[in-house]
């Protein structure tokens, strides 16, 4: 009788379902209240104790829904090995080239799809805080990064790099990161920067190495649109458009160059 290999949770199909089921706990909450903020002409979508309730008990059921499915010790699922600090240079200056390169690209898909006048206003309330720039920036750079890569580089990234090779889960994982946030005018700027976290993951095994990537992702993008002006009267922004856009390319080359030498896991060797 042919033998096939142990399943580890999730697999891709379960993954899929986990963040079907994740994005359907906010919605039964979410939707009623954006009715009747838009008929009543309301904030109850926005209310603080509404935003910090649904966001904590979602993400807590989801964890202890994953991880009792997953049946491994946490430490297994959200790993904390031993890296070196100096691989977080080369992840901010790639993340820099990034940012520059996929401007474009979301030109393009704007081009493409254009966006409805709703979606640059609830994108504009990301950033918003309830406290001014800090509440913002604890939202953004601190708590969804905390949140998200307990989910996809902990819970779902475990199950896949243990059921497939580390390029489907790298990329699968990523794909999933993307499509979670469910707007194509941010997919691939998502879909970058969960590859980046993917590889990262693979190299370190330190789930707190995706959170301060992803950290500082978000606090680029939370500065940017911020500070948008002052930023761009730097002399790097006025090169002509082809000069910088070479000159990020080549500064996202050099970094995966360095992040690859950085991540080498000589830690573990060692002990």
């Amino acid at each position: 009788m042919k033998e096939y290999p142990n399943k580890y949770y999730p697999t891709i199909l379960q993954g899929i379902h986990l963040v079907i089921l994740y994005i359907f706990i906010q919605t039964i909450v979410d939707f009623p209240l954006a009715v009747i903020d838009y008929y009543k002409d309301t904030e109850y979508l926005y209310h603080p104790i509404k935003k910090i309730a649904l966001g904590v008990g979602s993400v807590v059921f989801i964890l202890i829904y994953g991880i009792k499915k997953a049946k491994a010790p946490v430490l297994h699922i959200f790993p904390i090995k031993l890296f070196n600090p100096l691989v977080i240079i080369p992840v901010v200056t790639f993340l820099w080239g990034a940012h520059n390169v996929l401007e474009d690209v979301n030109i393009w898909v704007e081009k493409m799809i254009p966006a409805p006048a709703w979606f640059w206003e609830l994108f504009n309330r990301i950033f918003e805080g309830d406290y001014g720039f800090f509440g913002a920036f604890m939202k953004v750079a601190v708590i969804a990064p905390i949140v998200e890569e307990l989910i996809f580089r902990g819970l779902i990234f475990n199950g896949f790099r243990k059921n497939y090779n580390g390029f489907v889960a790298v990329f699968m994982s990523a794909l999933l990161f993307s499509l979670f946030h469910l707007n194509p005018w941010q997919m691939p700027a998502t879909f970058v920067l969960g590859l980046l976290l993917g590889w990262l993951m693979l190299r370190t095994n330190n789930i707190f190495v995706a959170i301060i990537g992803h950290s500082i992702n978000n606090a680029m993008v939370l500065l940017a649109v911020t500070y948008w002006q002052s930023i761009h009267e730097y002399s790097i922004y006025l090169l002509e458009r082809d000069e910088l856009l070479i000159l990020s390319a080549l500064v996202m080359a050099l970094s995966i160059v360095l992040i690859y030498f950085t991540s080498i896991p000589w830690f573990r060797k060692h002990r």
